[in-house]
């Protein structure tokens, strides 16, 4: 089943490709010998990251319009929030990218994020690898817009897009530090609105005393997605980035990944509903004793 499947995948064929996504995020058996295999790949991330409502999947949609018209193919990864009972996606509905699901050069995929904090799905570093393998020149990754936790993004994409729009002064004064520091580029949608140069000019200023400590300086880019207005200076920024040398940051990007996989491998016995009925039937409850018992029991 695998050999024939991924001769098709590096073939370029969707069906092939879809299959080969559901099957190495619910983990069937060969799928790790599958990864390994998998040919190493150039293929650009992008990720597009940032609060609720920012314009995140208009702003996406404008930017696979941008890329196809180079003859680019492009694959999108939407991390939709998931039930915290039954890890179901809770939108599944991309009504904003209609236009381009049955084009021959855009291949777009929902997942859940299946409860994980970080606003991405646990499996996101193997299934964006399984769609490198299929000969795409870039990958968009939108997050689910969970706003200060998203920061895992950083650890998968090349580039990171923020997204905000002009009315997040205040949102933006209370974003934690890491939301702020793993961008490489700010994207204030919406500029038409009221406040919107007041808003890039602060934003401009907090992003003043971190300047030093990036090897470029971040930009700050206005769009109006909706208008398609913008969307040309951003895909110009990604690949004035991209084509910044970098090796230091591949590899602290290539050990974050590593981590994450480390991580999600040692958790993948943990089970909350096992953990529930463990809870249910210990008498005079500790959390921190439970941990520590439970830790020993699978040393």
């Amino acid at each position: 089943m695998w050999e024939e499947l991924t001769a098709k995948l590096l073939n370029g064929d969707f069906k092939s490709l879809a299959r080969c996504i559901s099957l190495v995020e619910n983990e069937v058996e060969g799928y790790d010998a599958f990864l390994k295999e998998l040919p190493t790949a150039s293929t650009i991330v992008v990720g597009i990251t940032g609060p609720p409502g920012a314009g995140k999947s208009t702003l996406t949609d404008a930017l696979i319009e941008a890329y196809v018209k180079e003859g680019k193919k492009v694959a999108v990864l939407c991390v939709d929030p998931s039930s915290p009972f039954n890890l179901g996606a809770l939108l599944g509905d991309r009504i904003r990218m209609s236009d381009w699901y049955n084009h021959p050069s855009v291949y777009i995929r929902s997942l859940a994020s299946r409860g994980s904090m970080g606003g991405l799905h646990p499996s996101i570093i193997e299934v964006t690898d399984t769609i490198k393998a299929a000969g795409f020149d870039v990958i968009i990754v939108e997050t689910v817009g969970v706003g200060q936790s998203e920061i895992e993004v950083a650890g998968l994409a090349d580039i990171t897009v923020v997204v905000l729009v002009p009315e997040a002064g205040d949102e933006v004064q209370t974003m934690k530090s890491g939301l702020m520091e793993i961008a490489d580029i700010f994207v204030v949608n919406k500029a038409d609105r009221p406040g919107a140069a007041t808003f890039v000019k602060n934003l401009r200023q907090m992003l003043a005393p971190a300047f030093h400590q990036q090897t470029h300086e971040v930009a700050v880019i206005k769009t109006i997605a909706a208008q398609k207005q913008g969307i040309g200076e951003l895909k110009a920024q990604i690949e004035v980035l991209i084509g910044i040398p970098g090796k230091d940051r591949k590899a602290w990007l290539l050990a974050e990944k590593a981590y994450q996989l480390i991580r999600n491998r040692r958790m993948k016995n943990v089970n909350k509903a096992a953990l529930k009925l463990a809870i249910e039937n210990c008498k005079n409850f500790n959390l921190y004793q439970f941990v520590a018992a439970y830790e020993a029991e699978r040393a």
